[in-house]
């Protein structure tokens, strides 16, 4: 939901053009000039309209926003601590491509380049780790990880100390034994990838951890990597913990269907008619391309089969996976790109990543030259030595007993002292080694440092860097827009469940059942099959089930049944046709025969509260919307300069 408000409502802020940039708009007395929303129009509008109906479609959407954003601050909203996190954690990410070193940042781009044209294969195991969790389970996940290694030095095999009890932490290891399959650049997280790459071929890394927890490693395969690969499926669906003879029905199916496609039939026809597979059967199985440069990825044993095909337009034999057999059909195959080509989508992706940080610590020292910087007396950490005891690393450990404020450090004639990094040391304790008072100090003191002047220099960005201006206050009032929409208007008409009844009670005449049938629809494979199915079905002893098993005997393809009760106005193989009680007259549709048993003929109908309870909710929430607006309308003062919204485009 948060994307889909930051998509429609993407409102980019810069600062004025000049001093002969006119008001066109106040709303409380806050003023949006013409260049601002120009520029806000132009980013919403790729293919602008400059005519007064355009003009004012889109004035009336603009104010409604800012109304909303405006009443969330009146609220409040902008200091409730969790926006507040939410929003600092924003920042934070979009700060990052303004905080790194040029230069070695480029290196991380050609690094990843080779990523891209070089795929690696690896086994993991996990053992999770909460990144709140104390020093004492830090400890103690760090240990089992390091027990799970010395199992596999002794010999052990890897993928069986990943499936064993208390082995990997992730639900896939039971299934493949750790095995991941070959990947490229960007496809896992930064410090796996960039482990995976430097361990060798064969070799069983050191632990390490991610934001998931502690990982080992083995890298089982480095090789070139196959590009990127467009293919469709047909997917004939089967649960893990299927019945043998659920199964074996599937795995009959699918062979026939395979057969059916060898023999001639269309690819698209057979998609349509029998795949499982509801996002790509109405467009021949298509899925979304994969491999190198994507971030796309496939189960390992369906990426083996589609790369392995020749060319496009070829199918595979059926596939078996955990999700059913597929047929897979090679649709378009590409190389990687070259490195020029490239470049610019790599780093943008780089400024986005994880990795991005590592050139901070060049980015800091250039910091230091160009603001000035100068380190105060060492014995300033004097008093952290003398004070940091064991209670420090379980986060009971304040400097209340600090009372200077020596300077530790100065930067552009800023000084930094004692109680900062005080207030740093009581809220960074975790996941540190327990070493001596002295040690941890020094460390602390660098990652201190470095955030401090990075945080200096982040204070900077607005109003060194327009764009970044732009994009923190597109993130600020989509956050309260959210949040505020949340409370009065989409989860209020959820949890006002009195109000939402009440309001279904008001407008019941708006929630109808159209005319429907209550029917079975036999879907048949030939006029055969109909002319069978047609005399079983007028026994009315005769269930559909009983049906399926006879028709059915010889192939799965013979016969779909569907039960339920249709609305022939919106139902297509329905629509116009002289449906009447009883077992109608065979007819095709879209190259389906059917054969309809209608039960029952059901008229327009009321629906009840749980049966339109969707569709009221929906309009519920419009409803609180328009009255809220209604209400900010009147609460505060808008006025518009049409003159200049008139005279955008000239």
């Amino acid at each position: 939901m948060k994307r889909i408000v930051f998509g429609i409502l993407t409102l980019v802020f810069s600062l004025a053009y000049g001093q002969k940039d006119p008001v066109i708009l106040k709303v409380n007395g806050e003023k949006i000039t013409k260049s601002e929303f120009l520029q806000i129009y132009l980013k919403n509008n790729p293919n602008p309209k400059y005519d007064q109906a355009s003009m004012d479609e889109y004035m009336d959407l603009f104010k409604k926003f800012k109304l909303k954003v405006i009443e969330a601050e009146a609220l409040g909203y902008d200091t409730i601590p969790k926006l507040k996190r939410e929003f600092e954690g924003y920042k934070r990410q979009l700060a990052i491509p303004y905080l790194i070193d040029s230069a070695q940042n480029d290196s991380l781009v050609r690094e990843a380049y080779f990523r891209t044209v070089n795929e690696v294969r690896c086994s993991h195991i996990l053992v999770k780790l909460d990144a709140s969790a104390t020093p004492a389970d830090t400890l103690s996940a760090y240990n089992r990880i390091l027990a799970l290694k010395a199992r596999i030095d002794k010999g052990e095999d890897f993928a069986s100390v990943a499936r064993m009890k208390n082995g990997s932490d992730d639900p896939s290891a039971a299934n493949n034994g750790g095995d991941l399959g070959y990947f490229t650049a960007f496809q896992m997280v930064y410090p796996f990838e960039d482990m995976a790459y430097k361990t060798p071929v064969g070799n069983v890394s050191m632990p390490f951890k991610t934001r998931f927890g502690y990982h080992i490693m083995k890298t089982t395969g480095l090789r070139p990597s196959r590009g990127s690969i467009k293919t469709a499926h047909l997917m004939i669906s089967v649960a893990k913990d299927a019945d043998l003879e659920t199964k074996d029905n599937a795995k009959k199916k699918i062979d026939e269907i395979y057969q059916k496609l060898k023999d001639g039939a269309k690819w698209e026809e057979m998609v349509a008619m029998y795949s499982d597979d509801p996002g790509t059967s109405k467009k021949g199985g298509e899925l979304p391309m994969f491999g190198s440069g994507t971030t796309q990825r496939m189960v390992p044993e369906f990426e083996e089969v589609a790369f392995a095909l020749q060319v496009d337009g070829e199918f595979s034999s059926p596939l078996k996976t955990n999700y059913g057999y597929h047929i897979i059909k090679r649709l378009e195959r590409k190389d990687v790109a070259s490195f020029e080509s490239l470049k610019k989508e790599l780093q943008t992706k780089v400024n986005k990543d994880e990795r991005s940080k590592k050139t901070q610590n060049s980015f800091v020292r250039k910091l230091k030259v160009k603001y000035n910087y100068n380190s105060g007396p060492a014995e300033n950490l004097v008093w952290f030595e003398n004070n940091l005891d064991s209670t420090y690393f379980i986060g009971k450990w304040n400097a209340a007993g600090l009372k200077s404020n020596k300077t530790l450090f100065t930067l552009d004639g800023v000084s930094f002292g004692q109680q900062q990094f005080a207030r740093y040391l009581e809220k960074n304790y975790r996941a540190l080694k327990k070493d001596g008072a002295k040690i941890t100090v020094a460390t602390q003191y660098i990652n201190w440092e470095k955030s401090a002047i990075l945080e200096y220099e982040e204070r900077l960005l607005s109003a060194k860097y327009p764009d970044y201006k732009a994009l923190i206050n597109e993130y600020h009032d989509g956050i309260l827009l959210y949040e505020v929409m949340s409370d009065k208007v989409w989860n209020k008409a959820v949890k006002d469940t009195a109000g939402l009844r009440a309001y279904f009670l008001a407008n019941r005449d708006k929630y109808m059942w159209p005319a429907r049938l209550e029917a079975t629809v036999y879907e048949c494979l030939s006029n055969g099959v109909a002319n069978e199915v047609a005399a079983m079905i007028v026994n009315d002893t005769i269930t559909s089930k009983h049906v399926i098993e006879k028709v059915n005997k010889d192939s799965e393809l013979n016969l779909k049944v569907k039960m339920n009760k249709f609305d022939p106005e919106t139902t297509a193989f329905m629509k116009g046709k002289p449906l009447a009680m009883g077992v109608n007259n065979t007819y095709e549709f879209d190259g389906k025969l059917y054969v309809v048993k209608v039960t029952s003929m059901l008229p327009v109908m009321r629906k009840e509260f749980n049966e339109a309870k969707g569709s009221a909710t929906s309009d519920y929430q419009n409803f609180l919307e328009k009255n809220w607006l209604d209400s900010l309308t009147s609460k505060y003062k808008v006025k518009v300069n049409e003159k200049v919204l008139y005279n955008l485009g000239k």
